[in-house]
């Protein structure tokens, strides 16, 4: 059977499957990796209600602390003690704060190597794919899972085939390139999907800027955004390889090296890497086919509030928007050419005044780098505010939030409302080179020397149709009912759903969670909802982070379901690991939208819903509705009341 480069790597690291795997299975994987950050704090506690209490495979978790490492408080660094205390008692590989963001050392680290499927409880774990590593996000209870038992499920998502054609114009980054893709398909065309990138375009887009597109097929909307390995791949790994060696006779080798040697990137595991060149077969099936000729496009911008809104150099330059903060940091585009673009782009001139650029590294290492060759220098002597590596404002944690009432342009991957800072603020998206000019000019300003003519296409391959009902275990509910609310907004993210400043709070109640819920969205939710309601969203429902804590927040509610257009993939898996039943169905959503939208953020409907659940079907407004039935894999979740019970009890 044909497959995909995807499906191939999800060949090699699947279990108990026998027949060559394909688009729309649901398999278990025994990841090569899995990686956790400050959320390790609140994946422990997942592990040891398991009670098992012992490691599957000590050399595949790796935890980093990355996102909230400005917090000096005793509270905070209890929380980091912890968590090394932990890795250190299972001997699991450790990164503390002031490392770098972890999904930079899973790739410099090479946890996130060529031709293996890695994942994270994190959503930009997509960015392994500019490395040719299948990153895909997981979530907390799938973390605590794999430590115990070293496997996951997983639905192997559609397949779209990403062609990116021609030579890139002088000054556009993959920044840019990733913007156009979400800007110019801006209708959930890739919406959990897997993406493999391929064309000529290839030839003239580096490993810094492949990971970034990758980075960003995360609010693109996909799963995994992998690049295949080719010569610029392999030309990275030698020079990494060097690099590494060169490290071990500084004296600065990690102790995770085997006398003297990388355990991942070495002469060894390069030299095999040459010699395992995967690609798709010329019949591979894919369910869309995107074109982009990058050099039809200029430096642009994005935003306010989502990555939709796309503006050329020359539009938003006419535009002149005054800015009060600038950001040049993030696993997007914290590395090594970030910072060389930005600094020429400012190099002899100030920071505006009225403006505070702020700057921060994906890794101290490549900070280190930066300090060396003077890059960095260069863009303190030009005003900026340095930040430790890590994540901070990106996630709204730490120095330099925005403030009711600002705009800033960003370098980072995410704008959305009140994500870093006051939801009375708004941020923009360009590449650093657009950053910096904009810093130094106090009004938002990209390169427009170019000429802005985008050419793209995409052609769509029908899908197979879904079977319309399904056997019921035993013990899963034939039927529920209840009032139907309705939040019409489509990419309702999951900032909206339960705010980034509760995230990593791990004390947080139930009842605390429930009081939270939608406040970022609709403050009057908590208000409107009772228990036992059922409640129907927009399209692209829980988009954003990977948190948990908006599934469980409606759990905790009392709200018996989720019914959306559409769902992040990710969210959809949070709540079924944590034993919350969410499914989709199009038609009543659009429905609901002709009849509700434009009434409220939050409108009672005034229907008594029932979903019948053997025949997948759901009656609202005397109307049935047909849903794709939740599979026996699903059903045995919701019936455990979640992944790690069902774990700890079987």
């Amino acid at each position: 059977m044909s497959q995909t480069i995807i499906e191939k790597i999800v060949q090699r690291f699947v279990v108990d499957h026998p027949a060559p795997v394909k688009s729309g299975d649901y398999v278990t994987i025994r990841p090569k990796h899995v990686l956790t950050h400050d959320n390790t704090g609140a994946v422990i506690p997942k592990f040891n209600e398991i009670g098992i209490m012992s490691i599957k495979d000590p050399r595949q978790p790796v935890f980093a602390l990355d996102h909230d490492v400005q917090n000096k408080e005793e509270k905070n660094l209890q929380k980091y003690a912890k968590i090394e205390a932990f890795a250190a008692k299972y001997g699991i590989d450790f990164y503390p704060a002031g490392t770098g963001i972890g999904h930079q050392i899973m790739c410099d680290e090479g946890y996130a190597f060529p031709n293996t499927l890695a994942v994270a409880s994190d959503s930009h774990s997509n960015m392994y794919g500019g490395l040719g590593c299948l990153g895909t996000p997981i979530v907390r209870t799938d973390a605590a899972g794999l430590w115990v038992t070293g496997e996951t499920w997983w639905q192997i998502p559609p397949i779209a085939r990403v062609v990116l054609e021609g030579v890139p114009q002088p000054g556009v980054t993959g920044k840019d390139i990733a913007l156009a893709l979400c800007g110019l398909f801006n209708h959930d065309e890739v919406l959990n999907f897997a993406l493999e990138f391929h064309g000529e375009a290839l030839q003239h887009i580096g490993i810094e800027q492949r990971m970034t597109i990758a980075n960003i097929s995360t609010e693109w909307g996909a799963l995994v955004g992998l690049f295949p390995v080719d010569n610029i791949t392999l030309e990275w790994y030698d020079k990494r390889n060097e690099a590494i060696k060169v490290r071990g006779l500084l004296g600065v080798a990690s102790d995770r090296d085997v006398n003297g040697v990388h355990p991942r990137i070495n002469d060894d595991t390069v030299d095999r890497l040459k010699h395992d060149i995967l690609s798709a077969d010329p019949d591979a099936a894919y369910a869309k086919v995107i074109r982009l000729d990058v050099g039809s496009i200029t430096p642009v911008v994005s935003g306010p509030h989502n990555l939709k809104k796309l503006y050329s150099a020359a539009e938003i330059n006419q535009k002149k928007i005054p800015i009060h903060k600038a950001y040049l940091l993030s696993c997007v585009n914290g590395r090594y050419e970030d910072f060389v673009s930005a600094a020429n782009a400012i190099a002899g001139k100030k920071v505006a005044k009225g403006v505070e650029l702020y700057i921060g590294c994906a890794s101290k290492e490549i900070q280190t780098r930066l300090i060396r060759d003077g890059i960095w220098q260069t863009l303190l002597d030009a005003g900026a505010i340095e930040l430790p590596p890590g994540c901070g404002p990106c996630i709204g944690l730490g120095k330099g939030l925005l403030d009711a009432g600002q705009t800033a342009i960003s370098a980072t991957n995410r704008n959305f409302k009140g994500r870093m800072g006051s939801k009375e603020s708004e941020a923009y998206l360009g590449s650093p080179a657009t950053v910096a000019l904009s810093a130094a000019a106090g009004h938002i300003v990209a390169d427009d020397s170019g000429v802005y003519k985008p050419v793209y296409e995409i052609t769509e391959h029908p899908k197979n149709a879904a079977p319309s009902a399904t056997d019921i275990l035993p013990g899963f509910p034939e039927a529920l009912s209840g009032r139907l609310l309705f939040c019409p907004q489509d990419n309702l993210n999951t900032d909206g759903i339960y705010p980034g400043k509760y995230t990593y709070i791990d004390t947080m109640t139930d009842e605390q969670q429930a009081q939270v819920v939608m406040e970022n969205y609709d403050p009057e939710f908590v208000t409107l909802a009772r228990e036992g309601d059922i409640l129907a969203g927009g399209f692209n429902f829980g988009t954003g982070s990977s948190r948990e804590q908006a599934a469980t927040a409606f759990k905790h509610k009392g709200i018996r379901l989720v019914i959306a257009g559409s769902f992040n993939e990710t969210y959809k898996r949070n709540a079924i690991n944590n034993g919350f039943i969410a499914i989709e169905c199009e038609e009543l959503v659009r429905d609901l939208k002709k009849t509700f939208e434009g009434k409220g953020l939050t409108v009672d409907t005034g229907y008594a819903v029932s979903v019948d659940f053997r025949h997948a079907t759901i009656k609202a407004n005397l109307k049935d509705y047909s849903f794709t039935p939740l599979g026996s894999a699903a059903q045995r979740l919701i019936i455990r009341d979640g992944l790690l019970n069902m774990i700890k009890n079987s």
